[in-house]
């Protein structure tokens, strides 16, 4: 007896395959996303889709939950054909989606939320107390540990992932797309989810599961199928396979997996940050508190910490987002403390031969770092179109900003259907990132502050921006980097500063640290007396 065929026997004469998607080809406007994919998930198993930014992958799950319609290809669920109008037709074929960009109503409470378009009525009423009662089960048998009367506005992004899982669990749902599942989440978070996952695979459910963090696929995953610029390369067992033979398959190309860079050369203050102080606005205390630190020329300078420890808060006081009620802020010997954002990323005088101002890559790309309605290349000059190069008199001059567009598209390998006239929303989130650092690096200023500017971004693109960030720390630039990724924060930087509640709690070596040590000081076990504070 074959493989398969033992298979169908222990399933009970069911396929072996839960969800098959066969031939699969879904286009768009200049673009094929998907050119004839085939993906077979087996039950019980961790599936993991892995592939470049913009390679299909959240376009070929978007199919699956029904989102789609494709030119070509079926889909079959337990070896039957099926047909997938809308997400209401996937639901009723016990498949959940958690999206990377989480579909929640922030004003609504968490209950809210989870039981939105499936509630359980009688007589025309909501039955609240048994959805109540279903979810908690679902929490104490999944440890999904969720506030369930708490506003989505008010918890943490971890908390709202859990909150979609309870989404798909509330639903019933036997098949679990995860896509880019632990894009905003902290170390913790991201082991918290592993583990959740597996428990749901001892329960029988099967996953799909997109990432681009080849650590977490080579821990969790069972299998891996690779696409490529819309093709499928393969699948592969995960036991069979290494992190080098996936990125190799995944980019085309060995990719280099470690950063290479020389000693730093530190010059000039370029940013003073003296006793700084930002309020919460959750909690009575200060969300910064009295921190103090200086980012010279021609260094790396990281801000690591847990999330919602105060660096969001920081960088929002750095760039004139949020205003600060304590301590100063000096650029390039300037105070700026009090400054307007439009006069800290655009001022366009020269200071030493660079344009004097900060850039930023910022935390979320969706709220800070586009207009999601405007084109490609709009977007690409929303901070210079007033610049000489790109209006006279007055009027935009449309030609230059293309011109503009197409050279940081082609340098920085940004993917769209249409060029520079593709609108931003169109785009997967990995190329929208790939734009917004394009856009930032490009804008010559002494201070980059670079917010999980790799967020998203496949090992090649990875390589690419940390290649460009040495490059612009070799040139001269003061780098103040955000990071939750602990490998990067390690390998990137020059100098780490911790945060923990507010404060700096340490100053380290990254050439002289471990990753065990730093994660004692970002728990707040540990913190060196009296300098940083």
């Amino acid at each position: 007896m074959d493989n398969l065929s033992q298979a169908v026997k222990d399933t009970g004469g069911k396929s072996e395959y839960v969800i098959e998607m066969l031939h699969i080809t879904k286009e768009f406007p200049g673009i094929k996303a998907n050119d004839d994919i085939t993906l077979q998930l087996r039950r019980g198993e961790i599936h993991a889709l892995l592939g470049e930014n913009g390679a299909g992958k959240s376009t070929l799950m978007s199919v699956l939950f029904g989102l789609y319609q494709p030119e070509k290809g079926i889909i079959k669920k337990d070896g039957k054909e099926v047909k997938i109008n809308d997400p209401n037709d996937a639901t009723a074929l016990h498949i959940g989606m958690v999206h990377q960009h989480f579909k929640l109503i922030d004003v609504f409470t968490a209950l809210d939320n989870i039981i939105l378009g499936a509630e359980d009525t009688k007589y025309g009423f909501l039955s609240r107390k048994a959805a109540r009662a279903k979810i908690e089960a679902l929490i104490d048998r999944y440890g999904l540990k969720v506030d369930l009367d708490a506003k989505i506005e008010d918890i943490t992004v971890g908390m709202q992932q859990r909150v979609e899982i309870l989404k798909m669990l509330y639903r019933d749902n036997e098949i679990l797309i995860f896509d880019e599942p632990t894009a905003v989440l902290t170390p913790q978070e991201i082991e918290e989810l592993m583990d959740i996952m597996r428990g749901l695979t001892k329960e029988g459910k099967s996953i799909l599961f997109i990432s681009h963090k080849l650590n977490e696929i080579m821990e969790v995953s069972d299998r891996v199928s690779v696409l490529r610029k819309g093709k499928y390369i393969g699948t592969v067992n995960t036991s069979e396979t290494s992190k080098e033979e996936l990125s190799r398959m995944m980019v085309g190309r060995p990719v280099q997996l470690v950063v290479e860079k020389g000693e730093a050369h530190p010059g000039k203050k370029i940013l003073s940050v003296n006793n700084l102080c930002i309020p919460s606005h959750i909690y009575k205390r200060d969300a910064v508190h009295n921190v103090s630190f200086d980012v010279r020329a021609g260094e790396i300078v990281c801000i690591a910490g847990i999330d919602g420890n105060g660096q969001t808060d920081l960088v929002y006081g750095l760039t004139g987002l949020e205003k600060v009620t304590g301590g100063s802020i000096d650029l390039c010997g300037k105070d700026i403390t009090h400054v307007p954002v439009l006069n800290r990323s655009h001022v366009s005088r020269k200071l030493d031969g660079h344009d004097f101002g900060l850039s930023h890559i910022p935390e979320d790309r969706h709220k800070h770092g586009l207009i999601l309605d405007f084109t490609l290349e709009q977007n690409m000059v929303l901070q210079r179109f007033e610049e000489p190069a790109f209006q006279n008199h007055g009027f935009i001059r449309f030609d230059e900003e293309r011109k503009y567009a197409e050279k940081l598209i082609e340098q920085f390998d940004v993917r769209s259907g249409q060029g520079p006239i593709t609108i931003a929303r169109s785009m997967s989130g990995g190329n929208q990132q790939k734009a917004i650092v394009a856009r930032e690096l490009d804008r010559n200023k002494p201070l980059i502050i670079a917010v999980q500017p790799t967020r998203g971004l496949d090992v090649g693109a990875i390589e690419y921006i940390h290649g460009q960030l040495i490059a612009q720390r070799d040139a001269g630039k003061a780098i103040l980097l955000v990071s939750l990724e602990l490998d990067e924060v390690m390998n990137l930087s020059d100098r780490i500063l911790v945060m923990y509640e507010g404060e700096l709690v340490g100053e380290l070596d990254p050439k002289k640290t471990t990753v065990e040590e730093l994660g004692l000081y970002m728990a707040g076990a540990k913190r060196q007396k009296g300098a940083l504070a």
